[in-house]
Parts: C-alpha cells; structure tokens; sequence
C-alpha cells in the first residue's frame, strides 16, 4: 500500500508541474504577444504605382518599443529603378496615451539614388532616416511623416546626365473619428527631387492636398483609407492613394 501511495502521490506532483509549466509558457506566450505587433498593408498611387509595406514592433516597456519596417518599392515604378527596396529599424516612444513618436533609419537597395536608376541595382544604395508622430484619440486621428532619401554610392554614368539623387518626403493628415469603424479628414503630401551630384536646385515632384476616408474593424484588424484630391505643382491635375491592409 505504501508503494502504491508513493507512486500516486509523486504521479499527482508530476502533474501538477507540467500544469504549473504549461501555464507559465503560455503566460509567457500571451506576453511576448502582446508586446510584438505586426502590420501589412497594400499601398496604390498614380506616382509610386503598387507597393506593398510593413511594419512591427516589440515592447520593452508599456512607453518604448524597438521598430522595424519595410518598403517594396519595386512593385511599382520602383521595378525601373532597379528593384527598390527599402528597409529600417527605429524605436518608438510614448510620452502619452494615444501619441507616438518614432524616429526610424532606413536602408535603400536598387538603382535610383545612386544613378538616378541609370546605373547597376546595388545594395546599401541609399540612407533614408525619417520621423513618423502618429495622434490616436477617441474622436481625433492623425500623422506626421518626414523622411530624407539620401545617397550612399555613386554609381551614376560619366556622361553629362549621370547623376546621383536625394529626396525629401513628408506627409501630414489629420481627421475625426466618427466611431471605431469609420474616420475622415485631410490629407497633404510632398515630394521633392531636393539634389544630386549634378542637380543645381531642387524641384516639386508632386504635392498632394485632398480629403480621406477610412474604414476600419472595431477593436483592430484590417482597414481600408482612400485619398484623392488636387495636386498644386503646375502642370499636374490631381491624385488618387488607395491604401488596405491589416494589424495583427
């Protein structure tokens, strides 16, 4: 009887340790989960043309988080300067609830900084350090982007329109939450050709001004923003930004 005792009593102590173990991977799987966030989404414009993206995070502290993102450029225009691609890290920050700040650096691959997508696609082509400030109240939304696409290489032609280039990016919306599922506000956009190693002065690639609307699942999951509007550089007529995509 007494080695049956044994054996029940240490069969029981093994359970309640597996139990005891499974409860604690996944307690510790619920929060690695919760600090890890992920995002896709598909992005479609007259300029750029398709590019898809995305961006993650993971939480040190319920205030900072480490970044990172990517751009595929080349799904659109970007396929003629050589493949584009670009990808980041960064680092994000909460002074307070529903405002963040996330300074990121950017790494460039293709053709088009380094050319002027004249010459070979290369990796490591271009520097882009950029600054996103995203603004989430329960009746305001709203974001801040700038980013400077500079070269790294020089691998332009030697004849006289071989040229590196950079350029200066940035975008600033702002809109009303009507509810959790629907959103609408303005939207202003700018792109600049700001120079080259045989650039003399910058110039306006396109600077977009127009209204939004976005509709989104309660409680997160995927959305849907459509922009369009006027472009004020002379000579061009207006603009159009289909953006989809889903949080996880």
């Amino acid at each position: 009887m007494k080695n049956r005792f044994t054996l029940k009593s240490a069969m029981q102590v093994s359970l309640l340790v597996a139990l005891c173990a499974l409860s604690s991977i996944s307690e510790t799987f619920a929060q690695e989960e919760k600090q890890f966030n992920f995002s896709v989404a598909l992005n479609s414009d007259q300029f750029f043309g398709f590019y898809p993206t995305f961006q993650g995070s993971y939480g040190f502290s319920e205030k900072t988080a480490l970044t990172f993102y990517g751009i595929h450029w080349g799904g659109g225009t970007g396929a003629n300067w050589g493949n584009w691609t670009e990808f980041g890290l960064g680092a994000n920050f909460e002074p307070t609830e529903g405002l963040s700040i996330n300074p990121q650096i950017g790494v460039l691959s293709g053709s088009l900084l380094s050319s002027g997508a004249a010459g070979p696609s290369v990796f490591g082509e271009g520097i882009v350090p950029n600054l996103t400030i995203n603004l989430l109240k329960e009746k305001v939304e709203g974001q801040f982007y700038f980013g400077y696409y500079a070269p790294l290489r020089d691998e332009a032609p030697t004849n006289p329109q071989g040229t590196t280039l950079s350029y200066i990016h940035y975008w600033l919306s702002l809109g009303y939450r009507t509810s959790e599922f629907f959103s609408f506000g303005a939207h202003f956009e700018h792109l600049i050709n700001s120079g080259g190693s045989n650039i003399e002065s910058s110039t306006d690639l396109y600077q977009w001004l127009g209204p939004y609307v976005q509709f989104s699942k309660p409680g997160g999951g995927p959305f849907a923003r459509f922009s369009f509007g006027t472009d004020l550089v002379e000579g061009n007529d207006s603009f159009f930004k289909l953006t989809t995509g889903f949080s996880f």
